[in-house]
């Protein structure tokens, strides 16, 4: 049995597993509260917890001045550092002594915020949220350590060769665009960020047009409206607006060396790729899986680990995002095999777009995908998260249902024809990483 049918297969053993689950037969009910938030909402009596997943869409690092890189990160380190009258460990006390679970994270095109409390503390749960969105505090004390902490971490990852790889290959293929700045910073510009900047984030971002909230668990729905009103309806309405361009990869051909003394070679390679609005994005997906995704059962793993030895992982992925796409990948390597692994991968690449798939690939990636998804939906929190992810993205409030059917529309002809589309390795952008051999820079 091959690696890819062997995971068809089990992902269709747990497809059936899955079923009795809330992932098997999501209900989504749409519901808007009086002050006209649209909120997705999934009722879970089964077990008494509330889980609160939301974004404000296009708020996240991408937004951050220049000069003060880091802004949105530091934002979301620092909310739960006390709100309202709350103090930074009064508040993270009350969040503590009612079991909930509070957190905050910056992307690279949003900012989102998760929530998951028993049933029987979502008074005390939710105040505490709003308290962090309209309140927020921004004492000094709690700026000061939270500044150091993200100061240590950037001194820590200065050699870190995944770091520095990943910040070149965005400056080449974005240059002269927010998405060429490092989402967390720099020691320069974490020092220049003030307690104003700071508050200056919130209210610009933290608006309703930008609100995307999915809820899931044991809650009637009148209150959960009343709740998500008391929540966000203080926010502003209408948010600032932020103008930034749509970006077409460039860098086409280069490889670029960063030389290491370092035992191995991390290589980051890629090029343009599709945005998740295309027709094609699941055939493209597909072909991707196929290709370097799928862990073990993948093309690249096989030709690259399997066959050769010159590497434990080898992958590649889609990467859709707001203003630019791409598809990427990566691989590590001893430093006298480099040369010999990024051969291998280009090959791969021009034979995936000169050859495409067979059909066997083709039926066994659709299995993997339709069967491993419930997987994706094996708890509160996770389905809230999916809420949010589906409204992000356009897809419809039938969405789930659907998705097997998407998937498995995707014919031999369309996934090849997407192949040749989207697989091109003469446009790969290359940056190296270590003291590799057999490799020549290309500028």
């Amino acid at each position: 049995m091959s690696r890819m049918h062997f995971r068809a297969v089990f992902a269709a053993v747990l497809a059936v597993v899955f079923l009795w689950t809330p992932a098997g037969a999501v209900d989504i009910k749409r519901l808007t509260t009086p002050k006209g938030i649209e909120v997705w909402f999934v009722p879970d009596a089964s077990v008494p917890l509330v889980a609160v997943s939301f974004t404000f869409k296009g708020a996240g690092a991408v937004t951050d001045p220049a000069g003060k890189e880091g802004l949105a990160d530091m934002a979301s380190s620092l909310l739960d550092e006390g709100a309202g009258e709350l103090k930074s460990q009064d508040y993270q006390r009350e969040v503590e002594e009612i079991a909930a679970q509070l957190s905050f994270d910056s992307g690279r095109d949003h900012f989102s915020g998760r929530l998951r409390t028993l049933s029987s503390e979502r008074d005390r749960a939710f105040e505490l949220l709003r308290l962090a969105l309209v309140d927020p505090r921004f004492d000094e004390k709690p700026v000061a350590r939270i500044r150091s902490q993200i100061l240590a971490s950037l001194r820590q990852q200065e050699e870190n060769p995944n770091r520095i790889g990943g910040r070149l290959w965005a400056k080449t293929v974005w240059p002269d665009h927010p998405y060429a700045r490092p989402a967390a910073g720099t020691e320069a510009s974490i020092g220049r960020i003030e307690r104003d900047d700071l508050l200056a984030f919130v209210r610009d971002r933290f608006a309703r047009d930008r609100l995307i909230v999915g809820v899931v668990g044991d809650i009637p729905e009148d209150e959960l409206k009343a709740k998500i009103d008391a929540v966000f309806g203080a926010l502003p309405e209408k948010s600032r607006t932020f103008e930034i361009p749509y970006a077409r990869p460039k860098g086409a051909g280069k490889t670029l060396i960063v030389r290491k003394h370092i035992p191995q070679s991390v290589v980051m390679l890629g090029h343009a790729g599709i945005s998740r609005d295309d027709p094609d994005w699941y055939a493209a997906l597909l072909v991707t899986r196929i290709f370097g995704g799928g862990g073990l059962s993948s093309r690249l793993y096989e030709e690259v680990r399997e066959k050769r030895g010159l590497a434990y992982s080898v992958y590649a992925y889609l990467s859709p995002m707001d203003y630019s796409a791409i598809v990427a990948g990566s691989v590590a390597t001893q430093n006298a095999r480099a040369g010999e692994s990024l051969d291998v991968i280009r090959a791969e690449w021009q034979k995936l777009a000169e050859r495409g798939l067979t059909a066997d690939e083709l039926a066994d990636a659709k299995t993997y995908a339709n069967g491993s998804f419930p997987l994706r939906l094996g708890s509160s929190r996770r389905i809230a998260d999916m809420l949010v992810a589906i409204r992000l993205s356009n897809l419809g409030i039938d969405y789930i249902n659907r998705r097997p059917d998407l998937i498995n529309a995707v014919t031999l002809e369309q996934a090849n024809r997407v192949a040749r589309r989207l697989y091109r390795a003469k446009d790969l952008t290359v940056v190296v990483v270590g003291d590799p051999k057999g490799i020549t820079e290309i500028h």
